[in-house]
């Protein structure tokens, strides 16, 4: 446990990434920020209700009716300044990353075009009315759930 928890530390992980390019050899840090960046890409998940996490989510523009130009940014995941986002039904539960509100499954929702490599918000979703409702005014929303 002990050890998961040091490498989701992001102020271990600037000084052991930092070590690493300055051509520093300690096999600890090289172990840990190899393990980080496997733990990072394989691990990566967008919070289920009632867990924290912090996104930037701002609509660029609406091509068409099913889809959405996003900006996502989010300090300690990812960031795409103009990721293209397609209307579909929710196929389980979450959370609106735009309000906050909850996802039911079938609910109308937007969601990451699929790509290789996977994009690593790729189980993000927004709802569709919260994202119409952006295109009509305030388009940008920070969300933390606590």
């Amino acid at each position: 446990m002990l050890v998961k928890m040091n490498m989701c530390d992001p102020w271990r992980q600037t000084i052991g990434l930092l070590s690493l390019m300055s051509g520093r050899t300690d096999p600890a840090v090289t172990r840990l920020a190899a393990l980080h960046v496997q733990f990072e890409r394989r691990n990566y998940r967008l919070p289920i209700a009632g867990e924290r996490f912090d996104a930037q989510v701002c609509l660029i523009e609406r091509p068409t009716s099913a889809t959405a130009t996003i900006a996502w940014r989010d300090a300690t995941h990812c960031s795409y300044g103009d990721q293209l986002w397609h209307a579909a039904r929710a196929r389980v539960n979450g959370v609106c990353a735009m309000s906050g509100q909850a996802i039911q499954v079938g609910d109308p929702v937007f969601k990451p075009r699929r790509g290789r490599p996977a994009p690593l918000n790729a189980s993000a979703m927004i709802l569709a009315a919260v994202l119409n409702e952006a295109a009509d005014g305030g388009a940008q929303a920070r969300f933390s759930a606590a």
